[in-house]
């Protein structure tokens, strides 16, 4: 795979082993981050799952492909986005599985009466500054849309008692995330550190939170290799999605 593979087919339909998505209309292009968090979460046991934050439902795709059991539903507030989103998902190997909820995450929850045993998000991570109404991309990862705080209430009311709760951030945000944990009545379960390329410095953090204490599993994986091409480590993650 070229290092520019994801870059170069920015407004095209990606293509996975399994199904291909759309993503001209969602802010958010399809890219390692989720790409990531779909291939690491723990998704064997879950059997109702839930994406926050669905964009064009790449991650809920991912978790679909790799539990053929599990039912997931899919909220995203834009509704041009969840429009999309909705017609990767009938256009996917599971429609019957798969539903796409527009709406904030915040309505959402006080309106739910059901409890999750998984729950995922690649969620807003910038924390200052100022919006521009022509850059969604921006809108997007901006916590003015969804702060940590309405994400971890939301959480806490859906999460199922022995429930996990992943997401991915970057290496700050993560360590400011970690610090809240505790506070909204989560323990660490699972972390670990991304790595751009060999012996280079945290980028993201991959972060799983429950409701219970127990030993923290830590790892790291490396995404590229020096000359740009993915790494074995990223590839034998990735493997049941990427098409060689």
């Amino acid at each position: 795979m070229s290092k520019d593979m994801i870059s170069d087919r920015q407004y095209e339909a990606f293509q996975f082993k399994e199904f291909s998505l759309e993503h001209k209309i969602a802010p958010m292009k399809i890219g390692v981050d989720g790409i990531l968090l779909g291939s690491w979460a723990e998704v064997e046991n879950a059997r109702h799952i839930l994406d926050i934050g669905t964009g064009c439902g790449l991650i809920a795709m991912l978790l679909a492909q790799r539990n053929k059991k599990a039912n997931i539903i899919g909220v995203e507030i834009d509704p041009a986005t969840a429009e999309e989103a909705s017609e990767n998902v009938r256009s996917s190997p599971w429609p019957s599985r798969i539903t796409v909820v527009t709406n904030s995450i915040q309505d959402f929850a006080s309106e739910a009466r059901q409890e999750f045993d998984m729950i995922v998000s690649n969620p807003p991570f910038f924390t200052g500054g100022t919006l521009s109404l022509n850059e969604n991309r921006l809108a997007v990862r901006h916590t003015t849309k969804l702060s940590h705080s309405d994400l971890f209430a939301a959480v806490r009311k859906l999460l199922s008692q022995e429930g996990s709760f992943s997401v991915i951030l970057p290496y700050l945000e993560g360590r400011r995330f970690i610090e809240m944990v505790e506070a909204y009545g989560f323990h660490l379960k699972r972390l670990c550190h991304v790595h751009p390329t060999p012996g280079g410095k945290v980028e993201r953090m991959l972060i799983t939170l429950g409701r219970c204490r127990s030993e923290v599993e830590q790892e790291s994986v490396t995404i590229r290799n020096l000359d740009g091409s993915f790494s074995d480590q990223y590839r034998r993650l990735t493997s049941d999605f990427y098409i060689e």
